[in-house]
This record gives C-alpha cells, sequence and structure tokens, in this order.
C-alpha cells in the first residue's frame, strides 16, 4: 500500500517507461492496402484520404518495393476498374488477365517474398456497387458464393498467398475453401472479413474505388443486409466461429476504432490470428483534424494504433502503415 508502493516510479522517465510497456507496435504488424487502377504513371492522390493513391502497376511495383524496404511484408490489393467493364455478376473479376490478376503478379515479380492478400467482393466489379449479385431489390447469397469461389481460384493461380473475402455472405468461406481445395491450392489461405459491420466510416474507400451503391429505385440503397448492425455484440463472435470453423485461417473485425470491444470479445474467444482494419474514414478524420491543426497528426496516430493492438490485434490493416513505420525510425 501508499507509501510503500508508488505507482510513479514505474513512469518517471522514457527509459523505465519503455522498459516497462506492455503494448508495442512493430513493422511487422501491419497489413497495408494498396489501390490499384489501370493505365501507366498513374500516381492519383485520393481526394478525401490526403496522402493516399492510387497507383498503377508500374507505380504499384515501386511502392512495394519501398514498403519492404521499411520493414513492410504484406500488402492487401484492392482494383479501381473502369465502369465499360462492370456489371451485375462481377465478370472481369474472373478474367485471368484482369486488373486484380496483373497486380498480384506485379507485386511477386517486383518483391517475391511479399505476402500478397486479395480483396474477394464483387463491388468493385458491380454495377450496382454491392457486394453481391442483385435480383429483384434483393442480394443473392448462394449465387454470389459461387462467384467469389471462382475469383478466389483465379487470384491463387496468379500467385495470392490469401483471398480476404469481405463481402458478409453466408456460407462463403466453406465455398471457397472446397474451391481452392478442388483447385489443387491447399496452402492458399483465407482471411475472413468475420465481423463486418454497416459503418458509416467507409466512404473515403469507396470514393477510391467508385463502389458506392448506385441510386437506383430497384436497388438495395445500403449493404444493411449483410453487413452486421453495428449495435450487435454477440453476433460478431457467432459469424467469427462460424467462419473458423468453415476453414478461415485468420478472422477480422472492421472497422477498427468503435468496435474495440468486439476485438477483445473475439480475441479471448478464438485461437486463430485477429486482423483489424483500421479503415478510411479513421484515416481522413485524423488527415483532417491535424491539416486544421486540431490534433497532433503522429502523436493521435499512433496512440490509436496502440489502442487496437492492445485491444488484441494481431494484425493492423491500416493506411497509417508507412507514415507509422517512418515514425518509429
Amino acid at each position: 500500500m501508499y507509501p510503500l508502493i508508488r505507482n510513479r516510479r514505474l513512469r518517471q522517465n522514457e527509459a523505465i517507461r519503455h522498459l516497462v510497456r506492455e503494448t508495442i507496435v512493430t513493422p511487422s504488424d501491419f497489413l497495408v492496402p494498396l489501390f490499384v487502377v489501370g493505365g501507366k504513371g498513374v500516381k492519383e492522390e485520393i481526394a478525401s484520404m490526403p496522402n493516399y493513391f492510387r497507383l498503377s502497376l508500374d507505380h504499384l511495383e515501386q511502392e512495394v518495393k519501398e514498403l519492404w524496404d521499411l520493414g513492410l511484408c504484406a500488402v492487401l490489393l484492392f482494383v479501381k476498374v473502369d465502369d465499360n467493364l462492370k456489371d451485375n455478376k462481377g465478370t472481369e473479376a474472373l478474367n485471368d488477365q484482369g486488373l486484380m490478376q496483373r497486380a498480384i503478379k506485379t507485386v511477386k515479380n517486383a518483391c517475391p517474398d511479399m505476402l500478397v492478400m486479395t480483396d474477394v467482393a464483387l463491388d468493385p466489379f458491380s454495377s450496382y456497387g454491392h457486394d453481391g449479385i442483385v435480383a429483384d431489390g434483393q442480394i443473392l447469397n448462394d449465387e454470389t458464393t459461387e462467384v467469389l469461389a471462382e475469383m478466389s481460384v483465379s487470384h491463387a493461380q496468379a500467385g495470392a498467398d490469401f483471398v480476404a473475402p469481405s463481402d458478409m455472405m453466408d456460407g462463403r468461406i466453406v465455398t471457397i475453401r472446397e474451391a481452392l481445395e478442388d483447385e489443387g491450392f491447399s496452402n492458399t489461405g483465407i482471411m475472413s472479413y468475420s465481423a463486418k459491420y454497416a459503418s458509416a466510416f467507409y466512404g473515403p474507400f469507396r470514393d477510391a474505388l467508385d463502389s458506392a451503391p448506385v441510386d437506383i429505385k430497384s436497388v438495395p440503397k445500403d449493404k444493411k443486409t449483410y453487413q452486421m448492425d453495428s449495435a450487435n455484440r454477440f453476433e460478431a463472435i457467432r459469424e467469427t466461429q462460424m467462419d473458423i470453423d468453415e476453414g478461415a485461417d485468420i478472422v477480422m473485425v472492421k472497422p477498427g476504432l468503435c468496435y474495440l470491444d468486439i476485438v477483445r470479445e473475439i480475441r479471448n474467444e478464438v485461437d486463430v490470428p485477429v486482423a483489424v482494419y483500421q479503415v478510411s474514414g479513421e484515416y481522413a478524420m485524423v488527415k483532417a483534424a491535424a491539416e486544421k491543426g486540431w490534433l497532433d497528426h503522429d502523436s493521435v496516430m499512433m496512440e490509436q494504433l496502440i489502442a487496437i493492438k492492445r485491444a488484441g490485434a494481431t494484425i493492423i490493416a491500416s493506411y497509417f502503415a508507412k507514415d507509422a513505420v517512418k515514425l518509429m525510425g
């Protein structure tokens, strides 16, 4: 008891604080999201995500080499395809010469040891901006999962190490796992977006890929019939456990900061790696506030990343990865 025990002894200076620090963020914690576009010589800043870019394949090659040199060893690929390649069934997603497939090969050729994860969902390829096939005002579940399985096999054939289904269709993990096994890709992993909430924090991401749902009367106006209700807690555990039972190697909670209670709940329940996606809206808010001089960018960035890891994240998907690693020195 006080005065024999004084907790401030362990806070007196940076040396002792560093020595007893419980949570440390390192470059190995990060998964770096990258946005890929067609063309050549394209490095286009995303207006709602300052200092983050859409990259053509030549710039993608340069970027992954820089990431590797910084100690960042894993990327998560997303593609922005031209509107004329979009349809309701995501046909372009299955093109073995498509942008995603070429992006995978570009990363592997530039940096063979870089871990490549790929987004598996229809929204970048959908004329309606939904993660599934639309019919009669509904998002079709089983028909969508079959396309997602074909996408996953195509990504594996191109060289992806992990596929990352982000769609939240029921049963898609087992459908993908069986398809990969049938095609001989038993070593291709699955990182499932297991607890993905219908969040208002995704806006800048949808700007980046032009993947927001279209405003048409016969099409659902949002993604709430498949993404989770932000009020629900136990559902997240159920969804996650089902994905593990179906063959997921890594599970994910998305978004990050508003769902750290869910991260801890899941971390306490499962024995597989838990990823957390610090999403575009979380990134944009820090950037905007820092530009106004209302927050110290680097301090807030690191505090948020520490909070995500402290909550139980094994992997942090974050647009801050490069900034954070450079700050770490």
